[in-house]
């Protein structure tokens, strides 16, 4: 049997789900997709989720080597770069990663936010690693296969270790289908051949969702395989075509609204989870930009 150890962990506040995978014999770990927890309206940030994280990292006395991102997120705020530091007061070093594809994101989010040269280094340089296809990350006595799967985003990668796989926004539950491809620089077309590559994996590949937002208010679900996402997956099973994927995904994404704290996630999310500088009055400030102005 398998020492890799993988332990689920639901952000309610963003129907989010994050995860530590761990060598239960070496203790190695890595962090997946942590978040923080912020309300847009009244702009109070708390890190209960990430806490609660920490608090199974040293109950269980894993050593973080990684804090892995699958993409830059627009639905919730990274916890990575609070994770690295607590972290590293009780002396462990972690690695901040993400796919090599962000310097991609912040350019463009620069634009968008007005962000300059000290706001924003474009080259992804906030981040410990920048990952490619096919790089391997050590953790115990396993690795961390990185697989590029943008589409969703630019910058989209899923995490391969001992038979599971992370995939971010890729995919979801195979009663929800699959992940938006209308923000800058996504694409249907690109979001299904990544999802190709998946399907090409072994059937009892594991795959770990990063989102669940329970459809017909079903119980909480976040694993599946590939081969039921193949019979089953509601956008894109082995039978879809990539013409009727991308009509299934353009009409689909046509319906909806921005996520709610995409302004405030992606500023965060493009600095590996730090905070806006703050002023001289020692406040962090979210630029929301208007659109359309008259």
């Amino acid at each position: 049997m398998s020492s890799v150890q993988v332990k689920a962990f639901f952000h309610s506040l963003t129907s989010t789900l994050s995860y530590i995978v761990y060598d239960a014999e070496n203790l190695s770990a890595a962090i997946i997709d942590s978040a923080l927890d912020y309300d847009g309206v009244s702009g109070r940030l708390a890190t209960e989720f990430a806490d609660t994280q920490l608090a199974f990292i040293s109950a269980h006395q894993l050593n973080v080597r990684w804090i892995l991102e699958t993409h830059a997120h627009a639905d919730h705020l990274s916890a990575a770069h609070y994770l690295k530091t607590s972290l590293m007061q009780s002396g462990q070093l972690s690695k901040v990663a993400i796919g090599e594809n962000i310097a991609q994101v912040q350019r463009t989010f620069a634009d968008i936010f007005d962000l300059n040269e000290q706001d924003i280094s474009k080259t992804g340089a906030e981040f410990d690693c920048l990952l490619q296809d096919g790089q391997a990350l050590p953790l115990g006595q396993f690795t961390i296969e990185v697989l590029s799967t943008p589409g969703h985003t630019p910058d989209g990668v899923s995490y391969l270790v001992d038979g599971n796989l992370f995939v971010g926004d890729t995919l979801f539950m195979p009663d929800a289908g699959t992940a938006r491809c209308d923000f800058p620089g996504g694409s249907a077309k690109t979001l299904y051949q990544s999802i190709t590559r998946i399907y090409a994996l072994p059937d009892d590949t594991k795959i770990w969702m990063c989102h669940d937002y329970q459809p017909n208010q079903r119980e909480l679900a976040y694993l599946t395989s590939v081969k039921e996402s193949k019979a089953a997956n509601i956008h894109v099973n082995q039978d879809t075509g990539i013409d009727s994927f991308v009509d299934i995904r353009t009409q689909r994404d046509n319906t909806l609204a921005a996520p709610k704290l995409l302004y405030p996630s992606l500023q965060v999310n493009i600095k590996a989870g730090a905070l806006p500088e703050k002023s001289a009055s020692g406040k962090s400030f979210i630029k929301i930009p208007i659109f359309n102005a008259y």
